[in-house]
């Protein structure tokens, strides 16, 4: 065995021999906040927002957020790059070949993914403690030295005009991002958040390459990382974004405000599905809604949560909101109705709120009045014709706080609210608060953001079967006191409806 002394003298030499890690992105490595649930905030030098929770856990959980997204493209006539750019992560880099990524992420249990959306573009993973370097290196080699080579992007061209086919004949997600586009007019949060067939054609390496310019920089970068210690995570970040720059500085982003119009769209339904089973048509009805830091969000996510969301089939359980509206006085009630659900997206300066039904076609126009008089019901104070009542809020309430909560169990969906938060509001909110701004949400004031809601803006309407069948769709909404300046309307009465 060495003496103490031979130790100390070889671990002096040791310490004498190391090259100092520069800090090249920050000046201290403490973090700068501290928030109410110990999660740690800093902003490098550079610009790159960095968010650690320390929970000690046996796995560690990577998440990086590009502020970019589909709604941009069409200023910057670069339609279709994002949901490309997505396809194109973890590919060939400056250091690693594609071979050499692809057997890193196996040796890591290939636990990794990346998706784009109208305001963020993100990549997360997860891996075992240890591992967690390895990990975070792939993952700062896509983001910030990609090759991008023409022939994967032709590979990934061909993967995704393939997508494109599988999305337009899914009608729960062609139907709802159509709605989107007809609420806000075809333009920034209105536009495709897909590649559609024509934007794939003019997709090239130099449209990919002027998109990362624009914003793949360090001040759009959010970094967050869970069960990891905060200054691992400064120095994963120090180190994986070392030289990564802003490729265009002097050019300012041109963030276009979201407009709301309204509109109607309608579809047949696709060849492909009308004999793969019973059809169903269906019925799409929004309203504008509000952005993702409005304080009557919370009021609003009750209200979607007392709609609730389900179809005529259930398993049932805990936790399935069987005793929702949507299932008590809709599907319960009415056999035509396949399914009945509330729906609502938030962005950084708008959003929707609305109700999806899909029906039998014979029940085309029954449906119309029934989503109308639900809608109704819930601006209605008299709780014997269906408007809302103390039980179905205190319900409301829980099933909202016990969602929130089990969903934050898993690191990643952890770890996505909490880097997605430092994105758009530069803060963090904890479970603790989000659920005190719940429990504080009344009844009144459900009623008073469903008449705000469902009588500030005209409706948008999407239908996919038979557009005949379903009548004067926007007229009679109006005659349940839908849309601006309706005349006021009482809901029918509950019990001649169901009797």
């Amino acid at each position: 065995m060495l003496s103490r002394n031979l130790r100390q003298a070889i671990n002096l030499r040791a310490v004498k021999n190391l090259q100092p890690l520069g800090r090249l992105l920050s000046t201290s490595s403490k973090p700068d906040v501290i928030t109410e649930d110990g999660t740690k905030l800093k902003t490098l030098q550079n610009g790159i927002r960095l968010a650690v929770d320390e929970t000690p856990s046996h796995f560690s959980a990577v998440g990086m957020y590009i502020d970019a997204g589909s709604r941009y493209e069409d200023r910057y006539e670069l339609q279709g790059c994002s949901h490309l750019l997505d396809k194109l992560a973890f590919k060939s880099t400056k250091d690693f070949s594609d071979r050499e990524i692809a057997a890193k992420l196996c040796s890591l249990g290939n636990n990794v993914m990346s998706t784009s959306s109208r305001e963020s573009i993100l990549y997360q993973g997860s891996s075992f403690n240890p591992e967690v370097g390895k990990l975070f290196q792939v993952m700062s080699e896509s983001i910030s030295k990609p090759l991008l080579t023409e022939d994967e992007i032709e590979q990934q061209k061909i993967n995704t005009e393939y997508e494109i086919g599988e999305i337009q004949l899914d009608s729960e997600q062609i139907l709802p991002e159509i709605l989107q586009q007809v609420a806000f007019g075809g333009k920034n949060i209105g536009f495709p958040s897909f590649c559609t067939d024509e934007a794939l054609k003019s997709i090239n390496r130099e449209k990919l390459v002027r998109y990362r310019n624009l914003f793949y920089k360090p001040s759009k970068l959010v970094v967050s990382l869970r069960g990891v210690p905060f200054g691992q995570a400064l120095e994963l970040t120090e180190k994986g974004f070392d030289g990564f720059k802003d490729q265009t500085p002097g050019e300012k982003i041109i963030k276009d405000k979201a407009v709301y119009t309204g509109g109607e769209k309608s579809l047949a339904v696709p060849k492909e599905l009308a004999y793969t089973g019973q059809e169903f048509h269906h019925l799409y009805v929004g309203f504008n809604g509000i952005p993702v830091d409005d304080p009557d969000m919370y009021k609003l996510a009750v209200l979607q949560t007392l709609i609730g969301s389900g179809s005529s089939f259930s398993a049932g359980g805990p936790g399935k909101g069987m005793y929702a509206r949507a299932y008590t006085r809709v599907l319960n009630q009415w056999g035509f109705v396949e399914s009945c659900k509330a729906f609502m997206t938030n962005f950084t300066d708008s959003g929707l709120f609305g109700i999806s039904m899909k029906c039998i076609p014979n029940a085309d126009s029954a449906v119309v009045d029934l989503l109308g008089n639900e809608l109704c019901a819930l601006m209605s104070p008299d709780v014997s014709r269906g408007g809302i009542s103390e039980n179905e809020v205190s319900r409301a309430k829980s099933q909202l706080k016990s969602a929130l909560v089990m969903n934050l169990e898993s690191s990643l969906v952890e770890l996505e609210d909490m880097g997605r938060q430092i994105q758009v509001l530069n803060e963090k909110t904890s479970v603790r608060e989000m659920c005190s701004k719940i429990d504080s949400v009344a009844r009144n004031d459900l009623i008073d953001i469903a008449t705000k809601i469902f009588t500030g803006s005209n409706p948008t309407v999407v239908v996919q079967g038979d557009r005949e069948k379903f009548g004067d769709i926007a007229g009679r909404l109006r005659s349940h006191g839908l849309g601006m300046n309706a005349p006021k309307c009482r809901p029918a009465d509950y019990t001649k409806w169901t009797n």
